[in-house]
């Protein structure tokens, strides 16, 4: 059984071995499965790979995210920049459908609003954002409204999670009530919860996704 200083250690050095991270900036604490990370770095898109790094690693079962984003002097934006560069990333963007998404900037922080048809244009949306200098913050308030109006076929999507080597299926429920898909089940890490979730993304018809899944590990 994996202790919490073993996991710990295992989280610090996952990050030290990420190119964008730095080791001395964020600190780690480890309680029963359940990772704390606590720090500061000079850009939202490193708290965000802080986070995704930590949940791609065996034994930890959630993340509490405590890191702050603080700016050097060349990082400082004010709200009307960002609210500028945000709108120009979707304008030439040949994934983002034009006067769509609706922008606000506050503090630093940016929500965006709107209805789009594919998830991946949400995802799109979102990862633009991340990157861009002065942000802090993302609030992402778009959902789906696709024009298909075909019903979700259920077994297309326990095959699609089948086919997936990555993903221990025999403890994954799937539910569809009309635009809806609900999860529920086990899986064995982080990294499975959030792979079945964008897999019924894809999928045609899918307005919302309710992911309930747990995850639990070998000890």
């Amino acid at each position: 059984m994996k202790t919490n200083s073993d996991l710990q250690e295992k989280v610090l050095n996952a990050l030290h071995w990420e190119p964008l991270l730095n080791k001395a900036e964020i600190g780690v604490i480890a309680n029963d499965g359940i990772v704390t990370l606590t720090g500061f770095v000079d850009s939202y898109a490193k708290k965000l790979k802080a986070e995704a790094t930590v949940k791609n690693i065996k034994g930890v079962k959630a993340v509490v995210e405590k890191v702050e984003v603080r700016f050097g002097v060349d990082g400082e934006a004010t709200d009307s920049e960002i609210a500028r560069e945000v709108i120009n990333a979707f304008k030439w963007n040949w994934e983002i459908p034009n006067d769509v998404i609706k922008v606000k900037v506050e503090n630093n922080w940016v929500t965006l609003e709107g209805e789009l048809q594919w998830n991946y244009q949400r995802e799109t949306a979102q990862k633009l954002v991340d990157n861009l200098l002065g942000v802090r913050g993302v609030n992402n308030k778009l959902t789906i409204r696709t024009e298909l109006h075909d019903k979700i076929e259920k077994d297309l999507i326990v095959e699609a999670i089948e086919r997936d080597w990555s993903i221990n299926d025999d403890e994954i429920s799937v539910t569809v009530l009309d635009k809806k898909v609900i999860l529920t089940g086990l899986v064995h890490s982080l990294y499975q919860k959030h792979q079945v979730e964008k897999i019924v993304w894809s999928t045609p018809g899918v307005w919302f996704v309710e992911n309930n899944l747990e995850v639990g590990f070998d000890d």
